[in-house]
């Protein structure tokens, strides 16, 4: 039986049996006709820059850089030093606040973009109870209504938790970040908040008491 050796062997002397070694100058003409060829096919398989399709850095193949195919992986989606200006961590209590507050509260809520849903505050009613209370901001998402939580709910579902609410006063639990930081990849899992939002939030408080 013939091994993997010899058979390589046997088919490369049979190769040169067949096809004479050419003097060197035709050889050259040769190769530069084959170069040509494979840049050739090279160009053709190139897209440009905008259009080449993302491969996965553990399946990165020679040819893949040959022909300059891009190769990304997770971490090149967004750069470090990007996540961390933007991060604010939604699983950390110090960044939420709690406000009690008496109807009508003097607060403009707005929706965010639909791909996170909830709604934050827009404004603050000139002395309106919360303007005077002195803790909400601009931007604050609400993420709960007494222990009931709104967090991704629409508009009018969002809003309907307060106007239902119960009681001299009312305590709003918001998160102090953007939609993004609370929402996206970064934000809180589902468990931290189901847990946080179950205990109340934080404890209400006001500039007064703080």
């Amino acid at each position: 039986m013939l091994t993997r050796t010899t058979t390589v062997v046997a088919l490369l002397t049979a190769s040169a049996h067949a096809f004479p070694i050419a003097p060197p100058s035709h050889r050259l003409s040769t190769t530069n006709l084959h170069m040509g060829l494979f840049d050739g096919v090279k160009e053709a398989f190139s897209a440009p820059a905008l259009e080449r399709s993302s491969i996965d850095a553990e399946r990165e193949t020679p040819i893949d850089r040959w022909m300059g195919w891009s190769v990304m992986s997770d971490k090149e989606v967004q750069p470090p030093s990007k996540v961390a200006a933007n991060f604010v961590d939604a699983m950390d209590e110090a960044n939420y606040v709690a406000v009690e507050l008496q109807k009508p509260m003097g607060i403009v809520f707005e929706e965010n973009d639909s791909e996170y849903g909830g709604i934050f505050v827009q404004s603050l009613k000139e002395g309106g109870f919360a303007a005077q209370n002195g803790v909400l901001k601009e931007g604050d998402q609400l993420v709960a209504v007494n222990k009931e939580k709104v967090y991704g709910l629409p508009f009018d579902d969002a809003l309907g938790a307060i106007i239902d609410a119960e009681g001299a006063t009312t305590k709003l639990v918001l998160f102090r970040g953007k939609a993004s930081q609370f929402y996206g990849p970064t934000g809180a899992s589902k468990a931290w908040l189901e847990e946080f939002v179950g205990k109340g939030g934080v404890p209400a408080t006001s500039v007064e008491s703080a």
